[in-house]
């Protein structure tokens, strides 16, 4: 196996020292957009010697006009003729689609014949739509930003553009991040389910049921976690890379630290102490926000009893209160399907887009 190198170096310099020149060569003059974006976790730079088995290697997207898209064959019959064989150790040459396993292909080496890379040919709106369901995103509602795949949306503003004569990347940033009004309604539903929750993890532990108080536990911490995400103006990936990209967000340390401290918890009441003052730590970054008005966060205990909280629904409710006048008003606080671990079936499926997306509309 070649020395490891990371796939977004790797397919920027396979284009930049092989593939452009032969589409310069071949095809002078054609207006296109070349880049890395979309699937893969070379896109999101956490690829390693793993990610090498499938749909890893030598590889770019190609976006061509309407008008030229009439050249894709002859495009793709000149890759297969002039690519070589390898690049940089790794193999061109591809295997056909698995149509047992999702169209998933492999690197193979070949010695003779024609290249079949892993270069994509396309045009944008049709990419979109591929990807988001929705090709024209420039009226999007809140309805929609709701119904797309929060971890699709974090592979579109991924994207490493090599060139850019079709201004993909203008759209692009209409994606950088959600539209206020969504992001006020997916932290308040953050703080909303925490506060479903908040006394449980101590109550069931109390009760004897440590693997409940655990599971809500991390059920908690996870809320915490997005609401990192969401406080950092950032998309979150899904629940593979989840943990990855929390660790490289831009917040407190001991915020990460008091997240990792309760979930590896083996005693309740340590469990209960690092979980509450995650809370109160991510409370902070809320006020330091400006999204409301700064609010008084105290670690008490709940109704009297002997479990501490910070009474996360106070949050909830002064996030909800600016919803009012939107089009989420009346729409209740349940997050999105990217939010909850394992639906990625559902979410980050487009034929399910307009189904989801009238879960978010007027009621």
């Amino acid at each position: 196996m070649p020395a490891w190198i990371p796939g977004k170096e790797l397919c920027e310099g396979f284009f930049f020292d092989v593939a452009k020149p032969i589409l310069d060569e071949t095809f002078p003059g054609l207006c296109y957009t070349a880049g890395l974006l979309g699937y893969g976790s070379d896109v999101l730079g956490y690829d390693d010697e793993v990610s090498r088995d499938h749909m890893w290697g030598p590889r770019f997207y190609l976006f061509l006009r309407e008008e030229d898209l009439a050249s894709e064959p002859e495009i793709r019959r000149t890759f297969a003729q002039r690519l070589p064989y390898t690049y940089r150790g790794y193999s061109v040459h591809f295997s056909p689609p698995d149509p047992n396993d999702h169209g998933v292909r492999h690197a193979v080496f070949l010695e003779e014949g024609e290249v079949d890379p892993l270069i994509f040919i396309q045009t944008i709106p049709d990419y979109l739509k591929s990807q988001l369901g929705f090709s024209d995103l420039r009226y999007l509602t809140a309805a929609d930003w709701l119904s797309f795949s929060e971890h699709r949306l974090l592979s579109l503003v991924s994207a490493q553009l090599y060139t850019d004569d079709l201004n993909l990347q203008e759209t692009l940033d209409l994606l950088k991040q959600y539209p206020h009004t969504v992001r006020l309604y997916l932290i308040a539903s953050c703080w909303d389910a925490i506060a479903c929750e908040q006394a449980f993890t101590k109550r069931c532990g109390a009760y004897g049921d440590d693997l409940g108080s655990r599971l809500i536990c991390a059920r908690v911490a996870e809320r915490l976690m997005r609401l990192c995400f969401l406080y950092a103006g950032r998309y979150a990936p899904y629940s593979k890379w989840f943990g990855t990209a929390f660790d490289r967000l831009p917040v407190a340390q001991e915020i990460r630290d008091a997240i990792h401290a309760a979930v590896a918890a083996e005693r309740v009441d340590e469990r209960e102490e690092q979980l509450v003052r995650a809370q109160w730590l991510v409370a902070q970054l809320h006020n330091a926000s400006g999204l409301t008005e700064p609010l008084e966060v105290q670690i008490v205990p709940y109704f009297g009893r002997d479990i501490r909280v910070i009474y996360a629904d106070r949050i909830a409710e002064a996030v909800k209160q600016k919803l009012c006048g939107t089009e989420l008003e009346d729409v209740p606080l349940m997050g999105s399907l990217s939010q909850v671990g394992g639906l990625s079936t559902v979410s980050n499926d487009v034929s399910c887009r307009q189904r989801v997306r009238r879960l978010y509309e007027s009621m």
